[in-house]
């Protein structure tokens, strides 16, 4: 699956539930706190594959899920640019000293899988739009 085609399909999976919540009448405050891991592996089991196997995507007690895919994750499916005959294919636009470029084989992806940034409700409630795609507006390049 295309980065792309990820985004757009996860864009229209948050969009029908935040459209669910927002129609029982939700508050901001209520709708994050029903994008919690442990809510959402109960409520929206097929929200993320790895709710089927009860895992998280980063080990971290609290984990909001709101913004599966990072605000600053960087991504085109042609490859952003080339770097020692690899084809970059996405990257993190702050830098995150808790990511990685991760190389396989010729390609470079963005790993993600140490950085905890946008899972704290904090950074969900500082970034809070109830369209994924504006707050994920950068990510597509």
């Amino acid at each position: 699956m295309s980065y792309k085609s990820w985004f757009d399909s996860h864009a229209q999976k948050h969009k029908k539930i935040v459209n669910k919540l927002s129609a029982c009448g939700n508050t901001q405050e209520e709708v994050i706190k029903y994008f919690e891991f442990e809510n959402m592996l109960k409520e929206e089991p097929a929200f993320c594959p790895l709710y089927r196997e009860n895992k998280k995507c980063h080990e971290i007690e609290y984990l909001n899920c709101y913004l599966c895919a990072c605000p600053n994750f960087r991504f085109s499916d042609e490859g952003v640019e080339k770097v020692e005959e690899k084809i970059k294919y996405s990257f993190c636009a702050i830098n995150s000293k808790d990511g990685k470029a991760g190389v396989y084989g010729d390609t470079i992806h963005q790993d993600c899988s140490n950085c905890r940034v946008p899972h704290a409700k904090s950074y969900v409630e500082a970034h809070f739009d109830l369209d994924w795609k504006k707050i994920m507006k950068d990510s597509p390049i």
